[in-house]
């Protein structure tokens, strides 16, 4: 048998060690060089983009303005824009504007928008409104439908015509009367302080006086009403003599800080929205100084026509127990009325007010002091009012600022302030005002401290409910 020899041709051709390994390469890792080429297709261009950040914003800025939390306007943009796809966005949020910002795929420069807040208005039926069109956003309401709504709501009036919402300021100071136990003239004279000095405000907000004097105004007109009050016991009417003029000031006071932030401020500091809360604070420090300074202004008024009240050198007694409640819930409904709210937030706010104003009995009843015993009236109105607002599709922020408002101390800021304008050169009654003013001071903080807490601690309660709803609305479907 002979030997042939391959061909040369053969012998080129033969597998050699280097493509074996090329070849078993092949077969685990794809060739690069044979993959098609792909383009990123942007689902959602600059113009809608901008649409579904305009209506975020829009939102948000109609949210800030009647009375809702920085945090919770973040939130509730970060969730609008979310829900149409838009993720992430970065939110600013400060106390006069509104920035939003979203980077598109593969875009030279972010789409930004700026919404400038023109300041604050409380309307919670308007927020009411606002928070049911968030949760039908999430729920897949088309965006051209969701901004012909929001459009809708943004233009909405105001609930109450202005004579109501005189009235609901006069009943507010009322109740503040009704809780003092106060006769039955002194809660018509209450009444009629309040109505005038809410008139007042009224008419100078028409002329577009800045509303610092405004409060000046009507602190000074309440002081005068009050002031004058005792010349009725020339009329010989036994109620006449009875009447306590610090409880007429007292619920005006009451009234001229119904429309301060507190809760809101200090959510907003625990929060870290430090522009924010620095601007609410300033602002409730001003509004608050307007009080004092019509006040004070109005004791001097009546001291130099010879009608000078002496400071009281005790607390004001409140009334009988189930009078008191009985004041707490009309002074609820009254700022329900005066922030624009509906049937639903008014009968809540009513309910959640007798729930905080017991909280802070039982808390007295035990031992703790004014200050501490407001917290936990606090605390446990707003704890509730999270839990219930969720259930009840309610604002929180609504039926929480209607609930701690019985609580706010107008009597005691009342009694420090006319204790400095009497004390002349008496060191020792000067001290007590000042003192006095102080532990009225330290009862707000205690109210905002209590609140803030009860919200946060409610918000997780909140969470379950909504988690275990949902879960057993799944499970029925």
């Amino acid at each position: 048998m002979g030997f042939h020899p391959l061909p040369l041709g053969a012998l080129r051709m033969s597998p050699t060690p280097a493509r074996w390994l090329s070849s078993l390469r092949r077969l685990v890792h794809a060739d690069e060089t044979l993959a098609p080429e792909t383009q990123l297709l942007t689902v959602i261009d600059e113009g809608l983009a901008t649409r579904i950040l305009d209506l975020a914003i829009r939102i948000g800025e109609t949210m800030l303005v009647v009375g809702a939390p920085a945090n919770e306007v973040t939130l509730t943009i970060v969730r609008v824009c979310g829900a149409y796809g838009l993720d992430p966005v970065h939110v600013d949020v400060t106390y006069n504007s509104i920035t939003i910002a979203h980077s598109l795929p593969g875009a030279a420069h972010p789409t930004t928008l700026l919404r400038v807040v023109r300041g604050s208005v409380p309307d919670h039926a308007k927020l009411q409104r606002l928070q049911a069109l968030v949760s039908e956003i999430t729920d897949g309401l088309d965006l051209e439908a969701a901004i012909t709504r929001c459009r809708a709501i943004r233009r909405l009036p105001f609930r109450y015509r202005p004579a109501a919402v005189v009235g609901a300021q006069a009943t507010l100071a009322l109740g503040v009367a009704i809780m003092f136990g106060a006769n039955w003239l002194a809660l018509i004279l209450s009444f009629v302080a309040a109505a005038l000095a809410a008139t007042t405000q009224y008419l100078l907000a028409r002329v577009r006086v800045p509303y610092f004097f405004a409060q000046i105004a009507g602190g000074f007109v309440i002081t005068v009403v009050a002031a004058l009050s005792p010349l009725l016991r020339y009329t010989g009417l036994d109620a006449a003599a009875a009447i306590r003029p610090s409880v007429i000031v007292a619920s005006g006071i009451v009234l001229m800080l119904a429309g301060l932030t507190v809760v809101g401020a200090a959510q907003d500091a625990i929060d870290g929205f430090a522009l924010t809360a620095t601007g609410r604070i300033l602002e409730l420090t001003t509004q608050t100084l307007g009080v004092v300074l019509g006040i004070l202004a109005g004791l001097e008024t009546v001291r130099v026509l010879g009608l000078g009240m002496s400071p009281p050198s005790t607390a004001l007694p409140l009334g009988p127990l189930p009078v008191q409640f009985v004041g707490a819930a009309v002074i609820a409904v009254a700022v329900a009325i005066y922030n624009g709210a509906g049937a639903r937030i008014v009968l809540v706010s009513a309910g959640l007010s007798i729930i905080a104003w017991l909280g802070y009995i039982a808390a007295s009843g035990v031992g703790f002091e004014v200050a501490a015993a407001s917290g936990v009236g606090a605390f446990v109105a707003s704890f509730i009012g999270v839990v219930v607002a969720y259930r009840l599709h309610v604002p929180s922020v609504a039926i929480t600022t209607a609930a701690i408002l019985p609580m706010v101390p107008g009597a005691a800021v009342f009694r420090g302030l006319l204790g400095i304008v009497e004390s002349g050169d008496d060191a020792a009654v000067l001290m007590t005002g000042v003192t006095t003013l102080a532990g009225a001071a330290t009862i707000g903080i205690a109210l905002a401290v209590g609140a803030s807490l009860g919200i946060y601690l409610g918000q997780p309660v909140r969470a379950t409910l909504s988690s275990v709803v949902r879960a057993r609305a799944r499970a029925r479907r």
